[in-house]
């Protein structure tokens, strides 16, 4: 055999050539497309459910949320392993599945259980990204003259983040440091035992007046306008005049109980870097996570292009 393929080469040169030549071609082809990664993912398929419970202590989301979610996960197939952890006001449920189980039908199967699960009403589990321990593939801080560590954390969540996640191959954006915007009434005890109201009473007339309604559509000859009763809050004075109750025609405010201001979520951590001074309230840093099996090569380079284009259009110089 190999003394025919030889004969064949000698007899056909230029064939011989061509066929050398495009091997050759093949395999810088081939070697373009490799995944270059410092660290190779050998971890099992993993699924992690995250569930929030703000304002309770460990115990109770454990009674409450940990527990009924682990209940309704214990016949989940192909799982080899189950672990969670429990903190205050979150539950993590983490599952590891056989190796050959495919990623998108591990997810699948735990949403399918998810909804069996016994949960408080204000609680509601989601997914953790499609991503494994080594797959921080990008980090950034955010700087700006002048702009103060809540306008920093607004413009990550509503101009940087949504980009790079339409990032081909990026699995999420995680966000650390910066304040969070809130809106906080200051109510008095006094106010509330004078008017014989409650914080539940309070919560509930602000919850029940943030919300937009529809009144389907009012004809006016070949012409139709729809209806609609705009009622989102969108400032503090809009809270400060909600109604709480009436007594005899006589409305009570949010306002009569304490002035409404804005203020920030409390913070559990804070960004800094090399020791340097990032203001009050520290700095904002991003986390680009990059999905499994994805080119780690590929990514990156569309997570720079895109770096690039929100300095240079989207970002304040």
């Amino acid at each position: 055999m190999l003394t025919r393929l030889l004969d064949l080469a000698l007899a056909r040169p230029l064939l011989t050539v061509f066929g050398a030549l495009a091997i050759a071609a093949a395999g810088v082809w081939a070697f373009a497309q490799l995944k270059l990664e410092a660290y190779p993912d050998i971890s099992d398929p993993t699924v992690v459910v995250i569930a929030t419970y703000p304002g309770f202590a460990a115990e109770e989301v454990e009674q409450q949320v940990t527990v009924p979610i682990e209940r309704a996960l214990n016949n989940t197939p192909f799982v080899i392993s189950r672990r969670s952890r429990t903190i205050f006001g979150l539950a993590i449920v983490e599952l590891t599945f056989t190796d050959a189980t495919n990623d998108y039908f591990a997810r699948q199967l735990v949403l399918e259980r998810l909804r069996d699960a016994q949960l408080p009403d204000t609680v509601t589990p989601t997914l953790g990204p499609l991503s494994s321990g080594i797959g921080e593939l990008y980090r950034y801080v955010l700087r700006a003259d002048g702009w103060d560590a809540m306008r920093l954390r607004e413009l990550q969540d509503w101009v940087v983040t949504p980009r790079l996640l339409q990032v081909p191959g990026v699995a999420d954006v995680v966000t650390f440091g910066g304040q969070v915007r809130q809106y906080q009434i200051e109510v008095d005890p006094k106010a509330l035992d004078r008017y014989k109201l409650s914080m539940r009473q309070i919560a509930d007339a602000i919850r029940n007046n943030n919300r937009n309604a529809g009144g389907a559509l009012l004809e006016l000859g070949q012409q139709s306008l729809p209806i609609r009763g705009a009622g989102l809050i969108r400032s503090s004075e809009d809270i400060a005049n909600i109604v709480i109750d009436a007594p005899k025609g006589v409305p009570i405010f949010v306002r009569h109980l304490g002035p409404v201001t804005v203020g920030t979520l409390p913070q559990t951590g804070r960004f800094g870097l090399n020791a340097e001074n990032l203001g009050r309230g520290g700095g904002v840093e991003g986390i680009v996570l990059m999905r499994r099996w994805e080119n780690p090569s590929e990514v990156l380079r569309e997570i720079h292009a895109a770096v690039a284009e929100l300095n240079r259009t989207r970002l304040p110089s």
